[in-house]
């Protein structure tokens, strides 16, 4: 495994930041102290400029290289999620009910590695920009960071990001050209009927009837109007309804989430979805409405940078320890939002024996750290090369 001897040396100091990190988790928009150490490392790397403020938490960062040439974008996610750690590490979180359960504290400091290598050698025309966004896990921080211009504003030409892998072997990547993740779409549909005595349900509209009838019709949706060669989810989660064996309730609530691979059937998904809903309620006399959440588009990589990126983890690993057939995953990601305005490629590295993401047992393993810090630097010197 041909890690970079400089990136190696740094694995002590990598371990302590990334154990800082676990041990102070955020979660979405609000990762102040993670910004304002991540900022105090890259001044004393020495990059070329920050800007803070992005997605009012995010950081962006540029390391000019040696002469006129391109813009790469390497990107890592900051935020944690809003669960109890249940690791018993000595750097465990400090804030209770949050917690790195999907490793992003990793990723950000194998970015943090690469800055720190980059600044130190500057062996690449035109400059990197470096990307630490908040709210990936809920909010959408990447698309916040797009709608605020971040493609534009650096002439970003090619942008890639990382994602640690449970169950990967270490020393390993995998990923697939075209869609790796779907589109998520969650909703919330409050269903108003006419609440009453349970003794007189005559006298009512009863909410549940029309609940029960609506999730039974969303289940065609996938079954009837998803092409059997192609891929869509429909996920009811909670229902929530009543408060008295005696009382019909006024109200009810449906949750749930919606996913697919393709932008088509995504759109035609959430279509039939208010069209259900909307006829089923009426039917019955009631009215319903439905408030969709935190839309992220499918995670679709350029078939280009897929064969780059995977010719650049190849030589860091052996061709034979990178896949580019990764069975694409039901999953979600807000990369997606900057794959849409910009060409690139997203990769998963594996993370070894741990446990699985967003379980309170997880932990990223510190041994991939120079791993990726080496794969992103190659991935700046083999694109832009002096």
């Amino acid at each position: 495994m041909a890690v970079i001897n400089r990136i190696a040396d740094y694995f002590e100091e990598m371990k302590t930041w990334r154990h800082y990190l676990h041990s102070q988790p955020e979660t979405g928009f609000e990762c102040h102290k993670t910004a304002k150490y991540v900022k105090k490392l890259l001044s004393e790397f020495g990059v070329d400029e920050i800007q803070t403020g992005w997605a009012k938490t995010g950081i962006i960062a540029v390391i000019n290289g040696k002469g006129d040439g391109g813009t790469i974008g390497l990107r890592a996610d900051m935020d944690a999620l809003p669960m109890y750690e249940q690791t018993g590490l000595d750097y465990a979180s400090h804030n209770e009910g949050a917690m790195h359960a999907c490793g992003h504290d990793g990723h950000t400091t194998m970015l943090l590695g690469a800055a720190k290598y980059l600044c130190e050698t500057r062996n690449f025309s035109g400059r990197v920009v470096l990307i630490f966004q908040p709210a990936e896990e809920a909010g959408g921080g990447a698309g916040v960071m797009v709608s605020e211009g971040l493609i534009e504003k650096f002439d970003i030409d090619n942008v890639y990001a990382l994602h640690n892998l449970p169950g990967l072997d270490v020393g390993k990547f995998e990923t697939t050209a075209g869609p790796l993740l779907a589109s998520v779409d969650d909703f919330e549909i409050t269903v108003t009927g006419r609440g009453g005595h349970a003794a007189h349900p005559d006298h009512t509209i009863d909410p549940v009837i029309v609940i029960v009838n609506i999730v039974q019709a969303l289940q065609s949706i996938v079954s009837r109007n998803v092409d059997p060669l192609m891929s869509g989810v429909l996920s009811v989660t909670q229902l929530n309804v009543g408060s008295a064996n005696n009382v019909i309730a006024h109200t009810g609530e449906i949750i749930g989430t919606v996913r697919a691979f393709q932008p088509d059937i995504r759109s035609m998904m959430l279509a039939r979805l208010n069209d259900i809903v909307d006829n089923t309620s009426k039917a019955f006399g009631a009215t319903a409405e439905i408030r969709f959440i935190d839309g992220y588009p499918p995670t679709i990589n350029h078939g280009e940078n897929v064969k780059f990126a995977a010719s650049i983890a190849g030589e860091l690993v052996g061709d034979e320890n990178v896949s580019i057939d990764a069975t694409p995953s039901m999953g979600a990601e807000d990369f997606a939002f900057i794959l849409e305005r910009c060409k690139g490629a997203y990769l998963y590295i594996g993370n070894g024996d741990s446990a699985k993401l967003h379980n309170q047992s997880f932990d990223f393993n510190d041994e991939i750290s120079p791993i990726g810090a080496s794969y992103f630097v190659r991935l700046v010197e083999g694109s832009q090369p002096i």
